[in-house]
This record gives structure tokens, C-alpha cells and sequence, in this order.
């Protein structure tokens, strides 16, 4: 079983003295969201589910929610993944645009696939990740293409920020081609498709937060719906007031759906809709859906180049510079 390694308070520099991010921090670092994400959910979600416990009328419903809660008191407090699929590690890095690190992206990327296989061994995660033709399994989490590591960038910025999730990889996704002329009333009857699809079985687990990618093309719309579902918090509002007023329709509309958590009839099964938009071809207008379930692992950290680790929950993925709408 693997340690899990001490930070260091020193840093090292480059030549000229130029401070670097040191690929053992990044080790550590992910190793430890890997750790905190399996086991801690974030305060928006669970005072979310505590409200949503509160206000459901059901029984059944209002059970399910309490248990969910018990969950995630007992996996922090001893220190276990909250739920036994363990979903797919996934890492997010947002990089500062005058951040150096040692070894460059490939040592980033490397201390990520092998703190995620030490990770898996150590928390112990679940190995989900297998080849899927041959079902090939290294028993780690790691393979081709996994785990997924997505970049951003920030302008006059020297630290590097890392967010971990571990989201499931079965159920609670869908896309569709849209046109212009369906408009808000194409979003809403697909976004409703989607909950009946996913919902009435159980098959996302809700409670859930609904991350939804509109415009682009279909690998861009995709891509913004999973990073609107997976890092924003719960009662995060998109700056655009008409794309706002849009997430605040559609979790109104899904919990008058009928649908509670986990395919039983209640009166809540949404906490949140984030959506995010990309500019997309006259034509059409390309929707997709990500449902993240009450499960909703998570955890982001900050390595300054100076060595120094923060933690936090809200990952602030989507700055103004990654929505800039111009050149600049």
C-alpha cells in the first residue's frame, strides 16, 4: 500500500532562479485530491441534500435523503469512498500562463497517472477503467486515454490549479442536434427527455446536478456540459442573465417533473442546472446533457510556485478569461 507523501515547504527554481512547480508537489497534490474527492463531499452538496431533505413531503423520498446524508457524514468521518463505484478519476488543470513546471506537461502528466494508480491501491478506489474490447484491467485506474486530464489556461498567473472528480461513466448523458427554430422550447422538451430516460430507473442516481452544453460543435457542446456539471457549485448563477435565467427555468422544471432521488416518486430530483454556452454554425443549435449524481466527488488545489498547497472545493473553472467572447 502506498505512503502518502509529506509536502515539502522548500521549492526549487530553474535556472536563473526562476521559481518551478515541483513534479513531487504535483504527485503529492493529486494524490491527496484523488483521497479527498473519494471521500468528502463538498458543502454546496451537502446542505443542498439536507434542504432538499427538508422540503420533500414523500416518505420514501424523504428516507432516501436522509440515508444519503448519514453517507456522507460516515465516509468522512472514517475516511471511505462515500459510494462503492468509485466512478472514473478525471483531472482538470487550469495552468497560469507564467507557471513553469518541472519536467513540463508530460511530468504533469505522468505524477497524475501515478498518483491516481497509487491512489486507487491506497484509498482503495474501485479499478473501473478496462480496455473495451478485451476487457484488459491493470487493476489501477490507468490506461490508454485514463485518466482524462483537460487544460485551461489563466493569464498573469504563476500557480497551477488541479481539480479532481471521480464522475460515473455509465448513465446520465445524452446529446441531440437542435436547429435555431426548435429554440428554448427544444432545450426544455430534451432536457425533460433526459430526466424520464435517466430518472424514472434510478439509473443517474439523483439527486443530481445537471451540467448543459449549448452551440459549439458536438465534441465542444459535450465537453461544456460535463465541466457545467462537474465545477460548479450548487446555486452558482452563468454571468450571462439570459443564459441564467435559462438554468433557473429548467430547476424549476425538473422538479416538477415528479421524480425524486432514486427513481421514487417525490417532489425534488434536481439541485442544480448549470449551463454553458459555445458559438456554434448558423444551422443548428447542438444540446447535450450530463447528469452528475448525489455522489458528486470533486476537489481542487492551488500549487503556488512557491510550494504551497491550498484546498478547496469550488474549482472556479469557468473565470471570464475561459467565457471571453472577443479576441482579447
Amino acid at each position: 500500500m502506498p505512503t502518502w507523501p509529506a509536502r515539502s515547504s522548500g521549492c526549487c527554481t530553474a535556472d536563473g532562479g526562476t521559481a518551478v512547480i515541483r513534479s513531487e508537489t504535483i504527485y503529492a497534490t493529486a494524490l491527496e485530491l484523488n483521497r479527498r474527492a473519494a471521500c468528502e463531499i463538498p458543502d454546496d452538496v451537502r446542505l443542498a441534500v439536507e434542504r432538499m431533505q427538508r422540503a420533500e413531503t414523500h416518505a420514501m423520498p424523504r428516507y432516501v435523503l436522509e440515508k444519503i446524508g448519514e453517507n456522507y457524514a460516515k465516509a468522512k468521518r472514517e475516511g471511505r469512498p462515500m459510494c462503492s463505484d468509485t466512478g472514473l478519476p478525471r483531472f482538470y488543470v487550469k495552468l497560469g500562463n507564467e507557471a513553469v513546471v518541472e519536467g513540463g506537461p508530460v511530468a504533469l502528466e505522468r505524477m497524475i497517472r501515478k498518483a491516481t494508480a497509487d491512489a486507487t491501491a491506497g484509498i482503495p478506489l474501485r479499478p473501473n477503467r478496462v480496455h473495451p474490447l478485451t476487457r484488459k484491467d491493470y487493476n489501477n485506474n490507468v490506461g490508454a486515454h485514463a485518466p482524462t486530464v483537460d487544460y485551461s489556461f489563466e493569464p498573469d498567473a504563476r500557480w497551477l490549479d488541479m481539480t479532481a472528480t471521480h464522475k460515473g461513466g455509465l448513465f446520465g448523458s445524452d446529446y441531440r442536434m437542435l436547429f435555431p427554430a426548435d429554440g428554448l422550447a427544444g432545450v426544455r422538451r430534451f432536457f425533460l427527455d433526459t430526466l424520464s430516460e435517466f430518472f424514472r430507473r434510478g439509473m443517474s442516481c439523483p439527486p443530481v446536478t445537471i451540467g448543459i452544453g449549448i452551440g459549439g460543435t458536438k465534441d465542444v457542446c459535450v465537453r461544456l456540459a460535463k465541466e457545467a456539471a462537474c465545477l460548479r457549485i450548487v446555486g452558482d448563477r452563468h454571468p450571462d442573465p439570459a443564459v441564467a435565467a435559462l438554468e433557473t427555468d429548467l430547476v424549476e422544471l425538473g422538479n416538477a417533473s415528479g421524480f425524486g432521488p432514486m427513481g421514487f416518486h417525490g417532489d425534488r430530483s434536481v439541485l442544480d442546472v448549470h449551463v454553458e454556452v459555445a458559438f456554434a454554425h448558423t444551422g443548428g443549435m447542438p444540446v447535450s446533457v450530463q447528469q452528475f449524481c448525489h455522489a458528486q466527488r470533486r476537489m481542487t488545489a492551488r500549487i503556488h510556485d512557491d510550494d504551497s498547497v491550498e484546498y478547496r472545493e469550488d474549482p472556479r473553472w469557468f473565470t471570464d478569461y475561459y467565457r471571453r467572447e472577443t479576441v482579447d
